[in-house]
């Protein structure tokens, strides 16, 4: 993918007044992009969705259930799903039409590792959760729960309390990581700009409008956790909408 001079950001100067408005219009172009093409979503969505349902069904044939809380995390790494589909939408809104091998070239980047290095960091967010998860887990368990071959532990008071506490540090990790890459991959995709760059103009745009993008960052997890209800099959929809619409609330963040 050719990106020109021109096409470089000089700054991380982001949007302060993102209104739900355009958060709404966001998503309806998010619908159409998903409309107008959409084997390139349920191409990306799927992959995810099948590595989600392979991991789900070997904890449980193992009779892992200690690992399905951990698991439950998996999420975290959603936005990876959805690079393909920036340039999807990016194309859309050049008058390109969109083509397999410059999508899927988008994934692998300009060969210059920055979207590898911000799913490291998103990997590490990952790993760091599933350390806390087993921790919470042992804590409100004990060893007990660590031999557990059912999830009824979860309707106890002390597996309550474990999903209350497990669900706030999970949600904190979750906001670090919806902080850092809101808009830096879909800039990764449309400019030549390093990963750190890209991640501080994401997290400038979180903190500039913090209580629109806090109540977008919720209708996000909610949305996704109803979609994952029916074995992930809701993701096949939620996952590429969501993606093209973070590639038009980056267009109106940049101006």
């Amino acid at each position: 993918m050719h990106v020109s001079q021109q096409e470089r950001l000089p700054s991380a100067r982001v949007a302060a007044d993102i209104s739900v408005a355009d958060l709404g219009r966001a998503l309806a172009a998010g619908w159409a992009d998903f409309r107008a093409c959409p084997a390139y979503g349920l191409f990306f969505a799927g992959i995810y969705v099948l590595a989600g349902l392979g991991l789900y069904y070997a904890l449980v044939e193992r009779g892992q259930f200690v690992w399905l809380v951990p698991a439950a995390g998996f999420p975290l790494l959603a936005p990876f799903s959805a690079v393909g589909l920036y340039e999807v939408s990016r194309r859309r809104g050049a008058g390109l039409p969109p083509d397999w091998g410059a999508v899927l070239g988008a994934v692998r980047g300009r060969g210059d590792g920055q979207v590898l290095g911000i799913g490291v960091i998103a990997f590490v967010i990952f790993c760091f959760w599933v350390i806390l998860a087993h921790a919470i887990f042992y804590i409100f368990l004990g060893q007990a729960g660590l031999r557990t071959e059912s999830l009824d532990f979860l309707v106890t008071p002390s597996g309550m309390a474990m999903l209350l506490v497990g669900g706030g540090v999970g949600g904190v990790l979750a906001m670090a990581i919806f902080a850092i890459t809101l808009i830096s991959l879909p800039m990764l995709v449309d400019r030549d700009v390093d990963c750190v760059s890209a991640m501080i103009a994401s997290v400038a745009l979180v903190k500039a409008n913090r209580m629109v993008l806090l109540g977008w960052a919720a209708f996000i997890a909610i949305t996704l956790f109803v979609a994952m209800l029916p074995l992930l099959t809701g993701l096949l929809l939620v996952l590429p909408v969501f993606a093209h619409a973070s590639w038009h609330l980056y267009r109106r963040a940049i101006g």
